[in-house]
């Protein structure tokens, strides 16, 4: 739908989360898990963010990974999620997807205890839940099994230890934009329509 696979937003976004995680583990000195301290510096601390202005937190947060896990699992469904945005998002499209769902994700944890959360998690999934919904949408299907999907693999995410809050903002920013950008185009049956009859 745009130029976004020109620029292969994806696979930046995993270079630049990969050279983060590079660089706090040099930090830390430690390649399989972040420093408590980095992560207090750069991940979201709800109090610091609060109560003395940290709200650059809301940003840095979700290029900082707990381990070596985090990040593998994270960049992987980065790689599924983003490549299927590419073929339906204009580039501007798809970061606006990306990070005003990763902000909302981490604006909703504000209401958790004060723990330190960091991850890409409510990004990728707000890219999850516009690639869903936009697909449905786009053919003028029932969009209810792409919310029940939706929120099914949101059940299978969550567990002890899990930013749930943030995986619900990212999820529900992807939905909402997903569907408006389907909504304010022609639906895909149209578009192949016109080509047979341009191509007989």
């Amino acid at each position: 739908m745009g130029n976004s696979q020109k620029f292969k937003p994806t696979i930046i976004l995993i270079a630049l989360n990969v050279a983060v995680y590079i660089y706090t583990s040099v930090v830390g000195g430690n390649f399989l898990n972040t420093n408590v301290d980095v992560m207090w510096n750069y991940g979201q601390v709800n109090s610091l963010v609060i109560n003395s202005g940290y709200y650059y937190q809301l940003f840095t947060s979700m290029f900082i990974h707990a381990d070596i896990a985090h990040i593998v699992g994270n960049m992987l469904f980065l790689l599924i999620f983003g490549l299927r945005g590419e073929e339906m998002f204009s580039l501007l499209e798809y970061l606006s997807i990306y990070f005003i769902g990763g902000l909302t994700g981490n604006l909703l944890s504000l209401l958790l205890p004060d723990i330190i959360s960091v991850g890409a998690s409510g990004a990728i999934f707000a890219l999850f839940g516009a690639t869903v919904i936009y697909a449905r949408r786009s053919f003028r299907q029932s969009i209810i099994g792409a919310l029940v999907y939706a929120f099914f693999l949101l059940f299978l995410s969550s567990g002890a230890g899990v930013n749930n809050f943030a995986h619900l903002g990212g999820l529900a920013t992807g939905l909402l934009i997903g569907y408006v950008l389907a909504t304010k185009r022609k639906p895909m049956t149209e578009y192949t329509v016109s080509y047979s009859y341009s191509n007989p």
